[in-house]
C-alpha cells in the first residue's frame, strides 16, 4: 500500500503552446549579438587608434620640416653648455651680470678668431702658391728616391699636378676673395648668427630657464633634472676647455718643432694649427690624420731627417698627452670607456657628420654618467672557484660556487 501522504513525482509536462512560443522567441534572437558596452569599446578604440596615428604622422612631418632649426638649437645648446662654466666663473669672480659675462666670452672668441684668420688666411694662400710652384719638383725628387730604392716611381708627376691644380687654384681664389665667399654663402652666415644668438640666450638665461622647467615638476624630479643639467655642463664644458687647451699645447709644440728643423713660416703656421685642431677635436683618427699631412708636407719641403724629427715629436707628445696631460685635464670631467667613446663618435658622425662626431663624446659621457648614477644597483654575487680577479681593489673568485 502507498501511504496517504506520499507524493508521486510524475514527469512535468510543458504545454505545447508555451513550448512553441519559447522556441519561436529563441529562434528570433541571434546567437552572436554583442553587448552594447563592447560596441562602444570597439568604436572608441578605433577612433583613438586613428587619432594617435594621425598625430604621429603630423609630428613626424613637423619634425622633418623643422629638422634644420632643431639641429641649430642642439648645436646652440651644446655651445651654451660649453661656455656656462666660464660664465659662472666670471660672475663669481667679478660679480657681473650673466649677459655681460657671455658678452665678454663672445668678444674674446671673436678677437681670437680675427687674429687667427688674419694670420692664417695669408699663410694658407702662400702655402697653396708654394705647393703649386714646387709640386712637380717634389714629385720628381720623390720618384728619383723611389727609383733608387725600389726601382720604380711612386706617382706620375703630371697626373699629380693635374689632380691638385684645381684644388690649389680654388684655395688661392678663396683666400684672395674672402669677402666674396662670405657674401656668396649668406645661408651659412645666417646659420652662424642664429647659432650665436641662441647660444647667447641659452647661456645668459640658463638659471631662469631651469627654474621655469622645474616649476612644472614635483620636488623629487626637480633634484634629478637639476643633477642632469649640472652633469651636462660639467661634461660638455670640461670636454671643450680641456680639448682647447690640449690643442694649444699640441699646436704650439708642433709649430716650434717645424721652425727649428727649418720649415718656412708659411708652411709651419697652417700645418701646426691643422695638427693641433685635428688631433684634439676629431676622435681617435684625428691623432693620425693630424700627423700624416704635416709629415708629408715636411717630407716634400725639407726631406727625411726633419720629417723623422717631426714624427718623433708627435710620438713623444702623444705619450705625454696620454699619461700626463690627458689624465689631469680630461679624466676629472669625462669618465668614458674607450669602446663607448669610439662607438659614440662613430654614431655621431653617421647621424650629423663632423659636428655630430665633435659633439658625440660629451653626450656619450653624459649618458654614461646618468646610467651609472640612476636606477637600482645591487652587490655583485660572483664567487666562482679557481679564477681570481681584482674588482675595485677586492679579490673576487670568479669560479667559486655560490653559497646556499
Amino acid at each position: 500500500m502507498v501511504p496517504m501522504n506520499a507524493k508521486k513525482h510524475a514527469p512535468a509536462t510543458v504545454p505545447s503552446e508555451v513550448a512553441q512560443a519559447a522556441q519561436t522567441v529563441k529562434g528570433d534572437r541571434p546567437h552572436s549579438t554583442a553587448p552594447a558596452w563592447a560596441n562602444r569599446f570597439v568604436w572608441m578604440s578605433s577612433w583613438k587608434f586613428v587619432v594617435v596615428i594621425a598625430a604621429a604622422a603630423l609630428g613626424v612631418a613637423i619634425v622633418l620640416e623643422l629638422r634644420h632649426l632643431i639641429g641649430i638649437l642642439l648645436i646652440s645648446l651644446f655651445f651654451a653648455l660649453a661656455i656656462i662654466p666660464g660664465v659662472e666663473a666670471l660672475t663669481r669672480r667679478f660679480t657681473m651680470p650673466r649677459g655681460a659675462a657671455v658678452g665678454i666670452i663672445f668678444l674674446s672668441a671673436l678677437v681670437a678668431l680675427i687674429l687667427m684668420v688674419s694670420f692664417l688666411i695669408p699663410a694658407i694662400v702662400q702655402f697653396a702658391s708654394a705647393v703649386s710652384e714646387n709640386l712637380t719638383a717634389w714629385m720628381t725628387n720623390l720618384n728619383a728616391w723611389a727609383a733608387d730604392r725600389f726601382g720604380s716611381d711612386f706617382v706620375d708627376p703630371q697626373a699629380a699636378e693635374n689632380a691638385t691644380a684645381p684644388l690649389l687654384h680654388a684655395v688661392q681664389q678663396w683666400g684672395d676673395n674672402v669677402l666674396g665667399l662670405v657674401s656668396s654663402g649668406l645661408g651659412l652666415v645666417f646659420d652662424v648668427f642664429t647659432i650665436l644668438t641662441f647660444t647667447f640666450y641659452f647661456a645668459a638665461d640658463f638659471p631662469r630657464l631651469m627654474r621655469t622647467i622645474m616649476r612644472r615638476m614635483p620636488p623629487e624630479r626637480q633634484e634629478v633634472v637639476s643633477w642632469i643639467a649640472r652633469t651636462s655642463i660639467e661634461q660638455t664644458g670640461g670636454y671643450f676647455y680641456s680639448r682647447l687647451l690640449l690643442m694649444i699645447v699640441c699646436g704650439t709644440g708642433a709649430f716650434f718643432t717645424m721652425i727649428l728643423v727649418g720649415m718656412p713660416l708659411v708652411y709651419a703656421l697652417p700645418m701646426a694649427l691643422f695638427m693641433g685642431f685635428v688631433s684634439e677635436f676629431i676622435p681617435f683618427i684625428g691623432t693620425y690624420l693630424g700627423a700624416i699631412i704635416p709629415s708629408l708636407v715636411m717630407l716634400a719641403v725639407e726631406g727625411w731627417v726633419p720629417t723623422l724629427i717631426l714624427v718623433g715629436y708627435v710620438l713623444v707628445y702623444q705619450q705625454i698627452e696620454n699619461y700626463v696631460l690627458n689624465p689631469r685635464l680630461s679624466s676629472k670631467t669625462m669618465e668614458l670607456n674607450g669602446a663607448v667613446a669610439f662607438g659614440g663618435a662613430m654614431a655621431g658622425g653617421a647621424i650629423a657628420g663632423p659636428m655630430g662626431a665633435f659633439m658625440a663624446l660629451p653626450v656619450a659621457a653624459l649618458i654614461t654618467a646618468i646610467a651609472k648614477n640612476t636606477g637600482r644597483t645591487y652587490d655583485v654575487v660572483a664567487q666562482l672557484e679557481a679564477t681570481d680577479t681584482v674588482v675595485d681593489g677586492d679579490t673576487v673568485d670568479l669560479d667559486a660556487k655560490p653559497s646556499g
